[in-house]
């Protein structure tokens, strides 16, 4: 089967064709000298460009909260409550929510297991805060997380393990129904965005190897963006051995090595402005680390990381190191380890991560939401360390390689945003170049996964994954100008959707 693409303008050249046949790229050029095909698609005029990949997705989650109780836009804790009530009174089992965050409320606190109790009744109930690195829960939930656990607070607010403890009791009571619609609700949603491709950031904390293995059945069975996945469970504690059994891209994503600022636990070197009493904390011994970074190295498996404060990114870059001298630099950069979120990182770590051969795994939709002088970055860090945040421009100078995502349900699933957030950095001089940006958005996740095409995304030979959009326009314009067209047509290797 072949199909011809045919006036459309490729990056800023108008008149131009592109050939797929059997899902690759098989010729690219002037319109006018196109060969024939099965099928002709006119573009008349619009946009090509190859297909978003979005670096960091949990698709489960963001389907929930597409169809489920979404308090990204509240403004208030009376607010948040009023939304809670709502959604309860037209639903019947567990309530699940996301995207609270109490940073400006003028009730000057969050959400707390009375504000719950008084809406939801005995029903159980999980309210994740913005970050998901913390939430809020119901006394019939709170009764099932352990109270020994660290983290666990009697008012419902809970961090760290109790944290963990209670997410996995939450998406553990969503049926296979409910799970399945929420996946599609995510791809069907990404493919309307032209993202061709997510990295599922799984785990037994996140979102369980149930979850994950009928993700990769749904897309591969089914069309829709590619996913690729990945698993975040130590190698002592048998990560590896699911990686193997699923064929997952790489054994990390989501490993937790810390939390996240907005719920005081991501780890730092130095406390927390409003918070002087604590530094957050790290999740895992470094020689747990260490050990997980051999054993992927030595079986040539991609390692990730979640580090989001500079003590953890240090843990796990001493560990990096650790390995580079104990197996040789060369088999630590034939992996591409990867960091995710990387938000806090001095000049040395990121001079480190080159040489290592490491990828930044970046959601530069954090700086838009939190950073500036008056947001949650200034306020937990003080001006000075928010002002270091998300240092985009630092590590793509430096040579590191980039990939952009979104982290949704954190932040949602907007390629076209995500790219234009990193150009507009809070931070003068940390945002990215146009291009740069794009391609990070693009390129820079095949890259990340270890499955770029040498030549690039638009070279013959590689897999079509390619975004039709609404624009008439090239490319330098749409970043020029931070348009957002719609996408007409994604390919994902070769198939309309």
């Amino acid at each position: 089967m072949s199909l011809l693409l045919t006036d459309v303008t490729v990056g800023d050249r108008p008149g131009r064709a592109v050939s797929v046949v059997d899902g690759r790229i098989a010729w690219l050029g002037d319109a006018r000298e196109a060969p024939a095909a099965d099928r002709v698609i006119a573009g008349e005029g619009a946009l090509l460009t190859p297909a978003f990949v979005d670096g960091h997705v949990h698709a489960t989650a963001t389907g929930l909260a597409l169809s489920g109780l979404d308090l990204h836009s509240s403004s208030s804790l009376r607010e948040a409550v009023a939304a809670t009530r709502e959604h309860a009174g037209r639903t019947t089992g567990i309530v699940l929510g996301t995207g609270w965050d109490e940073t400006g409320w003028p009730e000057g606190r969050g959400l707390t297991r009375e504000d719950l109790d008084a809406v939801v009744g005995n029903r159980p109930a999980y309210l994740a805060r913005v970050d998901v690195h913390s939430a809020t829960v119901s006394t019939a939930l709170l009764d099932r997380v352990p109270s020994h656990l660290s983290g666990f607070s009697p008012d419902g607010r809970l961090r760290l393990d109790a944290h963990h403890a209670a997410r996995s009791a939450a998406y553990g009571s969503v049926g296979p129904d409910q799970r399945r619609a929420a996946q599609r609700a995510t791809l069907a949603a990404a493919a309307a965005l032209g993202i061709g491709s997510v990295h599922e950031m799984a785990g037994p904390e996140v979102s369980g190897a149930e979850d994950l293995a009928g993700l990769l059945e749904l897309a591969a069975t089914e069309p829709g963006p590619e996913v690729v996945g990945y698993w975040g469970e130590l190698a002592e504690r048998g990560g590896l051995n699911l990686v193997r059994e699923l064929g997952l891209a790489g054994a990390g994503g989501d490993l937790f090595c810390d939390g996240a600022f907005g719920s005081h636990t991501a780890a730092l070197s130095a406390p927390y402005t409003d918070r002087p009493e604590t530094s957050g904390a790290l999740r895992f011994e470094t020689a747990s680390v260490v050990d997980h970074v051999r054993a992927c190295t030595a079986a040539g498996i991609q390692a990730g990381f979640h580090v989001i404060g500079d003590a953890a990114v240090r843990q796990v870059l001493d560990a990096v190191d650790a390995v580079a001298a104990e197996l040789g630099e060369g088999a630590v950069r034939a992996c591409r380890h990867r960091l995710e979120h990387v938000e806090l990182i001095d000049e040395g770590g990121i001079e480190r991560m080159r040489r290592l051969g490491m990828v930044a795994s970046v959601q530069s939709a954090f700086d838009a939401a939190w950073g500036g002088a008056h947001g949650m970055y200034a306020e937990r860090l003080g001006p000075e360390r928010a002002a270091a945040t998300n240092p985009l421009a630092d590590l793509s100078t430096a040579g590191v390689a980039l990939a952009l995502g979104s982290d949704a349900p954190v932040t949602p699933l907007d390629p076209w945003g995500g790219v234009h957030a990193a150009v507009d950095h809070h931070t003068p001089g940390s945002g990215l170049r146009p291009f740069d940006a794009f391609d990070a958005a693009t390129h820079g996740g095949r890259y990340a996964a270890r499955a770029e095409h040498d030549a690039g995304p638009l070279a013959v030979g590689a897999p079509a994954s390619l975004a039709l959009w609404a624009a008439e326009v090239a490319l330098s314009a749409v970043l020029a100008e931070r348009l957002r067209p719609a996408c007409r047509l994604l390919l994902v290797n070769g198939e309309a959707l």
